[in-house]
């Protein structure tokens, strides 16, 4: 290879670098575009979620008030009520209780109930008395109120004592078996 072959080789490898270099920087940007891009997507599917969660409780609320007055005489019914202790926090789609009972029901409202539903209901009332202490001494009932729910779960909720319930002509209604017992937590 002569002087002059081996400077024209270095000078189009040096061409070829550069190129590779601008390239690299290149899909580098892109990459960083679809990385902000893919975010974005992310945040406006989340929002949709919580609009979508917000109009399932919307759409349960008033349901679920007629049956927690007529059915379990329940005098006060709030929906969206949040605690705090130690730092953490606990909140519930609805709460009610009475005042001349010792009865609490806590519902949760989905709108496809999946195990992890379950999973959290089990913990809201696990802990639902260490947040909620003017509570301390009832009985706590757990109610999930869910649009679509699997046969399979449908099983595991009621066999966890947990009421269930369902839309039904456009109304939520309870759904229990005649041999369910409800599981005081």
């Amino acid at each position: 290879m002569t002087d002059q072959e081996l400077k024209d080789l270095v000078a189009s490898l040096a061409e070829k670098h550069a190129a590779l270099a601008e390239a690299q920087q290149e899909t580098q940007r892109q990459m960083k575009e679809t990385g902000q891009f893919i975010k974005e997507v992310g945040r406006q599917i989340g929002g949709l979620g919580d609009k979508f969660g917000s109009f399932t409780e919307g759409l349960a609320l008033p349901s679920m008030t007629r049956i927690l007055r007529e059915d379990f005489g329940m005098q006060v019914i709030a929906p969206r009520v949040s605690a705090r202790n130690n730092g953490h926090s606990l909140g519930v789609d609805v709460l009610a209780y009475s005042n001349n009972s010792d009865d609490v029901y806590v519902v949760e409202v989905k709108s496809h109930l999946r195990e992890d539903s379950l999973d959290q209901m089990r913990r809201i009332l696990r802990d639902f008395r260490s947040f909620f202490p003017v509570h301390r001494d009832k009985k706590v009932y757990g109610i999930l109120a869910a649009v679509d729910a699997p046969e399979a779960i449908r099983d595991k909720v009621l066999h966890e004592g947990i009421y269930l319930a369902r839309v039904h002509d456009g109304h939520f209604e309870v759904q229990v078996p005649e041999a369910f017992q409800p599981r005081a937590f």
